[in-house]
């Protein structure tokens, strides 16, 4: 499969790409730099910087953006005013690393620590009233969160255990019933970002491991997007029919002139469509 490149290898680490008509099409995020990246329709990018750390965004129902910041959550209102909600922890070694919404318009962003360690981090909700819950604890990488089509199944990956898992998911119940869905062996890379198409595949970047999977329904594998670039962050569908894959790159502790495209945004054209993004309700 055909992958282009979209952007110069403007981010360090680039993460968590989304695709929205109303915020204009295709936001991703400079993470480690703290600032949302948004590709104009010529391609031109602009930068607008947020916190310390930006580590997922998605829109709200009513307009501005729910962000995962360096420590907790923040919103933005449809005039573009941010404001950082209260700290969720201390420990200036953790730090939030990605995100998403469930179908009911719940807001999720997983931490990890800096150095990586073991069962550092955890797995929070934002509520719209603003509440939040801790819904896993002892995670170590917290990364991809994507529910499927229908809305019954959530896709998790915990990128240090070296596979996605899946949740089965009810409004009142949350996540439940966590099992392996698909395993990622040994040198090929760890599960990072990932979404989910239309007919129920799971889109997994694997960061080292220079490729994007797509898992189908079953867990098995049925597809495999070769880049050029080994650190691959994420992926989502975009595009106004949502048929183009857009995966972001980093260059985080690459050695200098090493994998010069690393920190660009690249696509393809995969056959399939996504379904349109989960948005905040708060």
């Amino acid at each position: 499969m055909k992958v282009d490149q979209v952007t110069e290898p403007l981010a360090y680490h680039a993460e968590g790409p989304v695709w929205s008509e109303a915020w204009g099409g295709l936001r991703w995020l400079d993470m480690l730099a703290g600032d949302v990246l948004s590709l104009a329709p010529d391609h031109s990018v602009t930068r607008r910087h947020i916190d310390t750390v930006v580590a997922a965004v998605r829109p709200r129902r009513g307009g501005g953006a729910v962000i995962g910041v360096e420590r907790g959550f923040a919103l933005e209102d449809t005039n573009g005013t941010v404001t950082v909600l209260d700290s969720l922890w201390s420990d200036e070694g953790v730090r939030m690393n990605e995100g998403g919404c469930d179908p009911d318009g719940r807001f999720y962003c997983g931490s990890m620590a800096y150095d990586g360690r073991e069962g550092a981090g955890s797995l929070y909700r934002l509520d719209a009233d603003g509440s939040t819950t801790t819904v896993l604890d002892e995670v170590t990488v917290s990364n991809g969160l994507e529910w499927s089509p229908d809305g019954d199944r959530a896709y998790y990956a915990d990128t240090a255990t070296g596979r996605v898992d899946v949740f089965d998911y009810d409004r009142g119940t949350g996540l439940s019933g966590r099992r392996p869905f698909a395993s990622v062996p040994d040198g090929d890379g760890g599960p990072d970002g990932l979404t989910v198409d239309a007919e129920g595949g799971v889109w997994v970047a694997l960061y080292g491991g220079s490729a994007v999977r797509r898992y189908a329904p079953d867990g098995t594998l049925d597809e495999v997007v070769e880049l050029p670039v080994s650190k691959v962050t994420a992926c989502t569908f975009g595009g106004p029919g949502l048929d183009r894959l857009f995966v972001t790159t980093s260059r985080e502790h690459l050695e200098p002139g090493a994998e010069p495209e690393a920190g660009a945004l690249f696509a393809c054209t995969p056959g399939v469509r996504g379904v349109p993004v989960r948005e905040f309700a708060g």
